[in-house]
C-alpha cells in the first residue's frame, strides 16, 4: 500500500509563537494599546490562530475586505466569502496608528495574541451588509451587528498567536484542525462527511447524517457549533449533552464528535461555502449542505432572506474549486406503515408519512405535551425538558417603557404584588430611578450612558430569569435599539414581556410630580426625553397601557391575563 493521504493536503497556517517568542512578547505588550475582544471576536481569533480559517494570517486588510465583500475572493484571487475583520470603537482607534502592535485580550484581561497593525479605516457598514448579506434589513442577526453593535472602524494585519483561549467545558471535544486531521489519520479514515449544526439531532437528523455518510461510503463526522449561533438557539451545553446521546446511535467507530468555536453570520448561500472550507480545513472530504443553510429566516415582510436552495446552487457553482464534495441534504420522514424514514422522494402515496415541524416540537416542549419516539429519542427530549421546562415553571421579565410621569412605576408596583399574592416565583421589581441610585449612580444622563443604564438592567433581569424568578423592569428605555438588545438577552433565558405605557405627554407633563418638564421647558435639564430628546415608542409591545384611561389595579390585571394567555402563569 502507499503512503497514507491526507483527505486534504491544504497548508494550515498555524499563527501561534513559539514559547520563547510569545514570552518575549508578552513582556513588549505591557506597553501596546489593549484592546478587550467581544464574544465574536475572541471566536474569529481562535480560529484564526488554530489554523480554521486557514489561508488567513490575520483580520482583513481593506484591500482583501472589499475584494471579499464584492467578489467573495481576497485580493489575491482566492476563494473567501466571509469578511473577517476586527472592529473597535472611534476612540480606541485614535490612539492606533499603522504598523503599532496591539495587544489583543479576553474578558479577563488575558494576553491571548498581538496584531501587526497594517490597514486601519471606516467602512461603509450598510454598504456590507448589503454585498455580504444581500439586505439591509436588521432583523437578519448578522446585519443586526453590523449595523447596530459593531464599532466604526477596523483593524487588519497579520496575528501573533499568545495562547489559545481558555474553555472549561467539554475539553475533550475541542479540536484544532491540526489534531483532527491526526485523528483522522490515526483511524485510518480517508473520506471523512461533516455535518455542521446548531439544533439538537432527533431522529430524522441521525438518519439523514447516517445515510449520507454510507452513500458516499465515508466515516462521520459531526460538528456542531458551540461559538455563537442564531440569537434564541439552544445553549450549547444542553446541545452537546444531546449530541452525546445520539452518538450512542451510530455503530461502533464510525462517527466522531467535534465541537467548533465558530461564531456563525447566518449569511446563507456564502456561509455555505465557508463552512466548506473550514471543514476542508479540518481535514474533511464531503460536507452536508442543508435546505436553506445558515439561513436566518425572513425579513420584515415576512420573506426569507434566501431561498431554500440558494446554498445549494452557488455550492456547486465554486465546488470543483473548493476541493470538498457537497452531499445535498435530504428531506426525512417518518413512515407509520414501514416503521422507517425515508427520503421523501421515496415515499408513495400509499404511505402513512408522520411529520412534527419544529415549531410544534417546541410548542409541545414549553406545554409540556407528549413528544412521540418516532420523532426524537427519549434522552433527547429528557435533555431539552431539564433544560427548558413548560412556561410555567420558566422565568420570565415584563419590561416596562414609557415617558417620565406615564405611570410606569406605579403599575409595576401593582403588579409586583399581585404576583407575590400568585407565589410562584419569587419577584424583583428593578425600578429606574431605585437602579439609578444603586447601581447606575456614576452615569449621566448622556445617551451612551442612558443606554448603558438599560443594558444594566437588562443583564440583572436576564440572571433572574435564567434562574426562573420574575423580574419586573420599570426604567423610560427611550431608545428602540437598546430595548431590543435587552430583549435578545433575555428571550433565550424565558419570557420576555415588553409593555408600553403609552399616557400621552401632556398627562405625563401635568402629573410632573418632581418638577423635571418644567425644568426641561426652561432649558434648565438638557436631552430630557420627550422634550428635547425623542422617545421612540414601541412597535411590536406585547401590552400597551394608557394610565390617563386605565387604573393602575386594571392595568396591571390585563397584564396577568396576558401572562396567562401566554402560559407562564396558571
Amino acid at each position: 500500500m502507499g503512503a497514507f493521504k491526507e483527505p486534504h493536503g491544504g497548508e494550515l497556517k498555524d499563527l501561534y509563537l513559539t514559547e520563547g517568542q510569545a514570552d518575549q512578547e508578552k513582556a513588549s505588550a505591557k506597553d501596546y494599546p489593549s484592546w478587550d475582544l467581544s464574544a465574536r471576536q475572541l471566536c474569529d481569533l481562535d480560529l484564526l490562530m488554530n489554523g480554521a480559517f486557514s489561508p488567513l494570517e490575520g483580520f482583513l486588510g481593506q484591500a482583501d475586505y472589499e475584494s471579499v465583500c464584492n467578489t467573495m475572493r481576497l485580493d489575491s484571487g482566492v476563494l473567501w466569502p466571509i469578511p473577517i475583520t476586527l472592529d473597535v470603537s472611534e476612540t480606541f482607534a485614535e490612539g492606533v496608528s499603522l504598523d503599532d502592535r496591539v495587544a489583543l485580550r479576553d474578558a479577563e484581561g488575558v494576553l491571548i495574541a498581538v496584531l501587526e497593525v497594517s490597514d486601519k479605516w471606516t467602512p461603509d457598514l450598510a454598504r456590507e451588509a448589503q454585498r455580504v448579506y444581500g439586505s439591509t434589513d436588521d432583523l437578519h442577526p448578522g446585519v443586526n451587528f453590523l449595523l447596530n453593535q459593531s464599532g466604526p472602524v477596523y483593524l487588519g494585519g497579520k496575528i501573533l498567536g499568545i495562547e489559545p483561549p481558555t474553555y472549561y467545558d467539554f475539553k475533550l471535544l475541542r479540536d484544532t484542525p491540526s489534531e483532527l486531521r491526526g485523528r483522522f489519520r490515526k483511524l485510518g479514515w480517508r473520506k471523512i462527511v461533516a455535518f455542521q449544526t446548531r439544533n439538537p439531532l432527533h431522529r430524522a437528523h441521525q438518519e439523514l447524517t447516517f445515510r449520507a455518510a454510507r452513500e458516499a461510503e465515508a466515516n462521520l463526522l459531526i460538528q456542531p457549533v458551540v461559538g455563537m449561533t442564531k440569537p434564541g438557539d439552544i445553549d450549547h451545553f444542553t446541545r452537546v449533552r444531546c449530541y452525546e446521546h445520539v452518538l450512542e446511535q451510530y455503530p461502533d467507530q464510525t462517527t466522531q464528535l467535534s465541537l467548533i468555536n465558530l461564531a456563525m453570520r447566518m449569511a446563507g448561500p456564502r456561509e455555505a461555502l465557508w463552512h466548506a472550507i473550514i471543514r476542508k480545513n479540518y481535514g474533511c472530504t464531503h460536507f452536508i449542505v442543508g435546505r436553506d443553510h445558515a439561513g436566518p429566516g425572513n425579513d420584515r415582510n415576512g420573506q426569507p432572506f434566501y431561498g431554500p436552495y440558494d446554498a445549494q446552487e452557488l455550492f456547486k457553482e465554486h465546488e470543483q474549486e473548493l476541493d470538498i464534495t457537497m452531499v445535498p441534504f435530504k428531506m426525512m420522514v417518518y413512515v407509520e406503515n414501514k416503521a422507517e424514514y425515508l427520503p421523501a422522494d421515496e415515499t408513495s402515496d400509499s404511505d402513512t408519512v408522520l411529520n412534527l415541524s419544529g415549531t410544534e416540537f417546541r410548542r409541545r416542549l414549553r406545554e409540556g405535551l407528549d413528544i412521540p419516539e418516532w420523532f426524537s429519542y427519549p434522552k433527547i427530549v429528557e435533555e431539552l425538558r431539564r433544560a427548558y421546562p413548560p412556561k410555567n415553571q420558566q422565568g420570565f421579565t415584563v419590561f416596562f417603557t414609557g415617558l417620565s410621569g406615564s405611570g410606569k412605576s406605579t403599575v409595576a408596583n401593582a403588579l409586583m404584588v399581585k404576583l407575590l399574592e400568585e407565589g410562584s416565583r419569587p419577584v424583583t421589581l428593578l425600578d429606574g430611578d431605585v437602579v439609578r441610585k444603586n447601581l447606575s449612580s456614576e452615569l449621566s444622563f448622556s445617551k451612551e450612558h442612558r443606554d448603558l443604564n438599560i443594558l444594566r438592567i437588562g443583564f440583572v433581569a436576564s440572571e433572574i430569569t435564567k434562574n426562573r424568578g420574575i423580574a419586573i423592569c420599570a426604567p423610560i428605555a427611550p431608545y428602540t435599539q437598546t430595548r431590543r438588545a435587552v430583549r435578545e438577552l433575555i428571550e433565550p433565558l424565558g419570557g420576555f414581556l415588553e409593555i408600553h405605557v403609552s399616557t400621552p405627554l401632556e398627562v405625563c407633563e401635568a402629573r410632573d410630580r418632581k418638577g423635571l418638564y418644567a425644568k426641561a421647558r426652561a432649558g434648565q435639564l438638557k436631552g430630557f426625553t420627550g422634550i428635547d430628546d425623542p422617545y421612540e415608542a414601541p412597535e411590536n409591545a406585547e401590552v400597551v397601557i394608557n394610565t390617563a384611561e386605565m387604573s393602575p389595579d386594571l392595568a396591571a390585571h390585563r397584564i396577568l391575563i396576558t401572562l396567562e394567555k401566554m402560559g407562564y402563569l396558571r
